[in-house]
């Protein structure tokens, strides 16, 4: 059976993934908040929706990839959950209403792991499969179909939408048989992130105070012990004074917010997370917070940086 797959929000990750569900033949739905970015999309390939009720009446899985937690309980439950309706697109009844029943939906986001779990018993109620399943590796990965998927499911869930995780990822991580396993694995990955790139900020704000060749250091440290995969690729973002978004200063500043909530919960501490989290704080509150993340560099005074 020939499956129709909606994606809903079409930004840097869910651009790239719709990319690829067209490219593997599937029978492709979309919408974005912006009209024209889901027509300019569909005009390639894949049908755009006027209304996630529209999308959600014609498919049988369907994959969100917003920004955040309340944009997906918009996404799924329209105007009943309109605290980020008008940011989601979702100011008319959600997909999970004109679902049908077996269908699944697959959610994308970095959210606290109560929250996807609760995303999933409220679908069971409904007649629904969920997979709790975020996603890793940035825009080109998602383009090419090569990211990361940390993704949880009833072995139901993953019966009907194996072949389209695969078709998105190059990576599919099956961690539990209940949501939450992939939300929990995400947000540790996001500690990481964030404190390796406040890391990285600070090791290339050293050197430019030190009066050290940027690209030089740059070249250097990409082939020693100290590299890391976001020093490499977020410090070629401040090398190129390119601080256009691909992941913007605030994902963080939501992100380590969810990793510190997580770990307050067991009053786990996390002094490095603190302390990076506290940096994109300081970043966005300095008027930095819609630039790429890289941009966490700008809060050390002193500092002339590259042009």
């Amino acid at each position: 059976m020939t499956l129709t797959i909606g994606l809903i929000g079409l930004g840097a990750m869910g651009g790239g993934m719709a990319q690829s569900l067209r490219r593997k033949g599937f029978d492709l739905r979309v919408f974005d908040v912006r009209k024209e970015v889901a027509d300019a999309f569909a005009k390639d390939g894949g049908t755009a929706c006027a209304s996630l009720a529209e999308l959600g009446a014609q498919c049988d899985v369907v994959v969100s990839v917003v920004v955040n937690a309340a944009q997906t309980g918009s996404v799924l439950f329209g105007s009943e959950d309109a605290k980020a309706a008008k940011d989601a697109g979702a100011s008319a009844d959600g997909v999970a209403a004109t679902m049908k029943r077996g269908s699944v939906f697959v959610m994308c986001s970095t959210v606290d792991p109560n929250v996807s779990i609760a995303f999933e018993s409220r679908l069971a109620a409904m007649g629904l499969l969920y997979i709790d399943a975020p996603i890793s590796g940035g825009a080109a990965r998602a383009a090419s179909g090569e990211m990361t998927m940390m993704t949880a499911a009833t072995p139901e869930a993953y019966a009907r939408a194996g072949d389209v995780l695969d078709a998105m990822a190059g990576k599919v991580y099956r961690l539990g048989d209940k949501a939450g396993a992939g939300s929990k694995v995400k947000v540790i990955n996001q500690l990481l992130a964030g404190v390796h790139i406040a890391a990285a900020a600070e090791a290339m704000a050293l050197g430019l105070r030190e009066g050290v060749d940027a690209a030089a250091l740059y070249e250097v440290i990409t082939h020693s012990a100290g590299n890391s995969w976001m020093f490499e690729n977020r410090m070629a973002h401040v090398l190129a004074a390119d601080y256009t978004p691909l992941s913007a200063v605030d994902i963080f500043v939501k992100d380590l917010g969810i990793v510190l909530d997580m770990a307050r919960a067991t009053k786990f501490p996390l002094p490095l997370s603190s302390t990076a989290h506290q940096m994109f704080m300081q970043a966005s509150t300095a008027g930095f917070a819609k630039e790429d993340d890289s941009a966490v560099i700008k809060i050390f005074p002193g500092i002339e940086l590259p042009k």
